[in-house]
Order: structure tokens, then sequence, then C-alpha cells
């Protein structure tokens, strides 16, 4: 504790030692900064002197007259004398800081910017319109409508008018503005500069404006304007449709007749298509813009496969082919496996049946049938895939009478075969066949021999039941009705054959309810539309594609176009939308015909207007029977 103590007090007398130190060390400074200042101050005083006459000198070359010697003097000499002996230093410091700031002062030469500000505008609102209306009978410092409570009291004005008068103050204009102007001397530079007059647009009133929205014209125009140019900013189709039909009914001619059908596209190629007859055609259900077609031989290459299968896609422009599939025989019939989008199935003028699948990377089948016994040993016009997603067969029959069921998973043998024969006589050589409506098991037929005939899968009835007889050549095609609604048609069908007629049948009747005969060739095939219950279409050996509307003509088609190049149309197909149908030739090209819409969509009232054609057509069947037993019991009676 002691130490601590002793250290402290050495501390203090250290730190004591110091401050004096620096005491003296101050003294002694500022005794030598007098000496300093006296010495200089004489010469001090004699520059600023000098620095007083130059400053004089360049007042003098300004123009400016400069101070009195006197009054400089008098300025300086108080300073002097109040300075005592013992503060002299300083005050003579002060002289001379004055003086340096003095002459470091520098005189230039600026310029100076002027800015016109324009007057802040009075303006007087009123509620009334701001437009300029003299009236000769109103008071002088009256407003119009004095009797409005919320107007507000405005002084006569020296104007001549009741309005307030308003001038535009136009803004001040720079020298780059007036460059600018002067270069475009259109534009107006100042106020006084003419001002193009443009004509007033009359303006309606609310009231005006809603009796003319209201006139009949009006909405007429109006509704029917939106609807185009709603379509025309959406779609690249015919905006200028008139559903209403309030223009197509009185267009409705012979003239508009070809519009109906209109050619969308061909299909055609030069190294698989050319110099092969279309033998078969049909559209994917899992992607309708697919279309395959079947080919037969080509004479001029026998090098080439002899039989072709081509997928054409409809949606884009490509000229090309889709897929290219191939085979050893000529192939008579082909269709996309229903409930299998990848597989084609294709019947051979040998008897096979080939599958193609368009995930494997070849042309050729991946599976096909025997030619065997237990198989079909003829040509085969007729395949189909008949049933369910979970439960499906495809149907295949031949020329020879033979009808056999198969699983697309196993061709090797058919799961299911039967003779076609009609009363135990030869079989019945099939060369179409279409299954009823939403129906597996029956079926009808159309053969060689000229006859129809109604056939059924299993049951007691097994085989060929019934026969029609009518036509005078071989049925070429048949099709049933299958268009869905609230009525079932489902017991009609069609025939075409090369008697050049169509004919209209049910199966509760053995004879024909109608027979259209308008054609002058053979007619190769027949369908009805898959959405319209009273329209179906054929096609000729006069390359005539014709579309029959029962509920408007049953002895003329309601539309016919003609193929070019002279051709024989031997196929047609509809698309499942109803409003595109293919139809193939004899040169191996393919052409796609649009339908018009107001020929392919069906009105609400089609199908109880087809059950009355249906029972005038009946009516007709029955008087044309009686006529006909007449006439061959007058030919037996006796002579009296």
């Amino acid at each position: 504790m002691a130490d601590r103590k002793a250290e402290l007090e050495r501390k203090k007398l250290k730190l004591e030692q110091m401050r004096k130190e620096r005491e003296e060390k101050n003294r002694q400074r500022k005794v030598k900064e007098g000496g300093e200042e006296k010495k200089v101050a004489p010469t001090s005083s004699g520059q600023s002197q000098d620095l007083r006459a130059q400053t004089d000198e360049l007042l003098s070359s300004l123009g400016i007259p400069p101070a009195s010697g006197n009054d400089s003097q008098a300025v300086v000499q108080p300073v002097k004398e109040t300075v005592g002996p013992n503060e002299g230093a300083p005050a003579t410091s002060a002289v001379t800081t004055q003086q340096a700031s003095r002459r470091k002062a520098k005189l230039t030469v600026t310029k100076v910017g002027e800015t016109n500000i324009p007057p802040r505008e009075n303006v007087t609102y009123s509620k009334e319109t701001q437009t300029i209306v003299v009236d000769t009978t109103e008071k002088e410092g009256h407003r119009f409508g004095d009797e409005d409570t919320d107007s507000i009291d405005v002084h006569p004005a020296p104007t001549h008018h009741k309005m307030p008068h308003v001038e535009n103050v136009h803004p001040t204009l720079t020298q780059e503005d007036i460059q600018k102007q002067e270069e475009k001397p259109s534009a107006p530079a100042t106020k006084d500069s003419p001002v193009t007059m443009v004509k007033k647009v009359i303006e309606l009133s609310e009231e005006e404006k809603k009796q003319i929205m209201m006139t009949e014209e009006f909405q007429t125009f109006f509704n029917k304007t939106t609807r185009v140019v709603e379509r025309a900013l959406d779609e690249e189709i015919d905006i200028f449709v008139d559903y209403a039909g309030g223009e197509s009914e009185d267009m409705e001619s012979d003239l508009r007749a070809g519009e109906r059908l209109k050619l969308q596209r061909n299909f055609f190629d030069e190294r698989w298509s050319k110099h092969r007859t279309v033998t078969s055609l049909d559209w994917s259900k899992q992607h309708p813009e697919l279309l395959v077609a079947s080919y037969n031989a080509n004479e001029d290459s026998p090098n080439d496969p002899d039989g072709v299968t081509l997928i054409w896609n409809s949606k884009f422009k490509k000229t090309t082919p889709e897929y290219v599939f191939h085979c050893q025989s000529p192939v008579m019939s082909s269709c996309f496996a229903e409930f299998h989008p990848n597989l084609v199935v294709g019947g051979t003028y040998s008897g096979q049946i080939v599958l193609w699948d368009n995930r494997v990377n070849k042309r050729t089948p991946i599976q096909r049938t025997p030619l065997s016994a237990a198989a079909h040993t003829h040509p085969v016009y007729c395949i189909n895939v008949v049933g369910t997603q979970n439960a499906h067969n495809l149907i295949s029959v031949s020329t020879d009478g033979k009808m056999c069921s198969w699983s697309l998973d196993m061709l090797s043998q058919p799961q299911d075969s039967m003779e076609l024969q009609h009363k135990q006589s030869k079989a019945v050589a099939v060369t179409c066949f279409s299954f009823l409506s939403g129906d597996v098991n029956n079926f009808v037929v159309g053969s060689e021999d000229c006859t129809v005939y109604t056939a059924c899968r299993h049951g007691g009835k097994t085989g060929i039941s019934e026969a029609f007889e009518g036509h005078m050549g071989p049925i070429t095609g048949i099709d049933c009705h299958n268009v869905p609604g609230q009525i079932d048609f489902s017991p009609y069908f069609l025939t075409s054959s090369f008697d050049w007629t169509l004919k209209l049948w049910s199966i509760k009747d053995q004879k024909f309810l109608h027979s259209f005969e308008d054609n002058s060739d053979y007619v190769y095939d027949v369908q009805w539309s898959p959405i319209h219950p009273a329209l179906f279409a054929s096609v000729d050996g006069d390359g005539r594609l014709d579309l029959w509307n029962l509920n408007n003509e049953t002895e003329v088609p309601t539309a016919s176009v003609v193929a070019e190049g002279g051709v024989a149309l031997n196929h047609c197909r509809w698309h499942g939308s109803g409003s595109s149908i293919a139809v193939g030739d004899d040169v191996g090209r393919i052409h796609i015909y649009d339908v018009a819409e107001n020929t392919a969509n069906p009105k609400m009232d089609e199908w109880s207007r087809f059950v009355r054609t249906l029972q005038e057509l009946k009516q007709q069947a029955v008087e044309r029977e009686e006529e006909s037993s007449l006439g061959s019991v007058s030919m037996t009676s006796p002579l009296r």
C-alpha cells in the first residue's frame, strides 16, 4: 500500500513539472512572435499602400471612381490610434488578414438569363357547358337558367356575352423551340398564328342514343356484326355463317348445290399410290384426323409389294402419308383396331388377315393368319372389330362364305368360325357386311348372287336366317343405320349394286322400301351419315358423289359433285364429325370433301320428319306390291 502511495506521489510531481515546462514554452513562443510582428509591421503597411493603388487603377479602368486617400486613412488611422503599446501585435495581424482577403478578390463578367413567367389564369367555371352562346333575349349580367338554385352568381363581365372570356396564354418559347418551329412552317409558333379549323362533331344526347339503340335496324346490325367480329378475332374459318338461316333459306337453289360439297384436298403418293386402286377406307376413332386406305397391286411395278396400306393425316397440309405398310398380297379391306389405336388390320386377296403396328419400326405385318383350312382361303372383303373395351373380337368374312372371329393377341387360329349358307344350299359369296347399331350378334351381308341376307353369330338361329331379294346385280356396299337419337332407326339399312341402283330396306320386311335410280353406272358404295338420320352418301363409276336427304327429296340427290379426271369412285367413308367425307377412286387418289353445315347438321325435327318419310315410303311400297300382284293376275287369267 505504501508503494502505491509513493508511486502516485511521483506521478503527481512529474505532471506538475510537465505543466510548468509547457507554460514556459508558451511564454517564450509569445515573446518571440511579438518581436517578429514589430519588425514586419512597417513592411506590411507599405504593401497595403501598393495594393490600394493597384485596386484604384483597376476600378478606374472599369469606369468606377476610386475612393479618396483621406477616407482610406480615416479607416486605417483609427485602428492605429486605438492600438496600445501592449496590444499592437494582435491589431496589426487583423488588419493584415483583411487586406490579404481583399487582395484575392477577382471580378468576372457573367451572363444573366431572363425568364418570362406568364401570370396565372383567372378562369371562372359554372355548371353549364363551356361554349360561347350569344343570347340577345337574355339580360346582361345574368346567367342562363337562373332557376337553378345551385348556380353561382357572377358579376357582369365587360364582354358582350354571358360566359367569361378565357384566353389561352402560350408558354414562353426558347430559341431552340423557335428554330424547330421555323423548320416546320405548319406548326404555329405564336398565339397569333392561324389555327386549322376542325369540323365539329355533333354529340347526341343520352335520350337520342337510347332511341337509336332501340330501333330494329340497329339491333339487327349490331347482333350480326358482333358475331362476325368475334369469329374473326379467334378463327380462320368462314365467319359469315348465318345460323339463323334468314339468308340461306332464300339462297337454297340449284346455283348453290355445288357449294354443299366442296373439295378440301387430295391424298396421293407417286411412290405408293400410283397405278393402284383404292380398295377400302376407314377413319380412326381415337385420332379422328387419321385415315387408313388400302390398295391393290400395281401391275406396272411387279417388283413392288402387291398390297399397300397408307395412313394419311388430314390435320396437316403435308402431302406424304403418315405411315406406309405393305404385304405380299393385295389388301382388299382394312380398318383401325377400335380399342387399339396403334394397330391396323388388313384382309388380303390370299385370305390372310395381317396386323400392322405403328410403334414398330417396320412396314411389314407383325402378325398374320395361317393359310389353312381353319382360316380363310379366299379373298377377305369384310373385316371389322366389334364389342367393348374389355370384350371385343375381330370379325372377318371371305367370299367362300366363311366367317371367323379372332383375338388380336393371337392370330394363329380363329376363336370361332362358321359357314354362311342359306337353307343348306351352297355357301354365300359375301362381298360386304354390316352389324346392326349397338349389336355384336346380328348383322346383314351382301353377296355376289344379288341377294341380301340377315345372319346371327350366336343363339338358336346361328348363320343366315332370311334373304332379301330385289337387286339385279352383285351387292357392292351395305350399311346399317346407326345415328343415335330419340327414335331408333337401327332396323333400316342401305345397299348399293351393279344394277345402278340404291335400295332402302328394313330387316322387318323382306321387300325393299324404296329404290333410288338416279345413277347411270355401277354404284360401288353407300353409307349413312353419322349425325343426320335422313342423310346418306353414295359413289358410282361415273365419278359422282351424291348426298341424299330423304326428308327433302327421295327421287334426286340433294347435292352432287363429279370428281375431276374422269375417274370412277369406288369407296366412301364419312368422318366421325359428319362434316366431311372421304372417297377413293380407281387410280389411287383419295378426295376429301367438306359438306356444308346446313346440309350436314340435322335440325331438331329431322327425326320426326324421317318417321313420316318412312311411313310414306312404306305406303308407296305397299301400293307397288298391289300393282305388281294385280299385273301378274291379269297376265295369268284366261281371256273371255
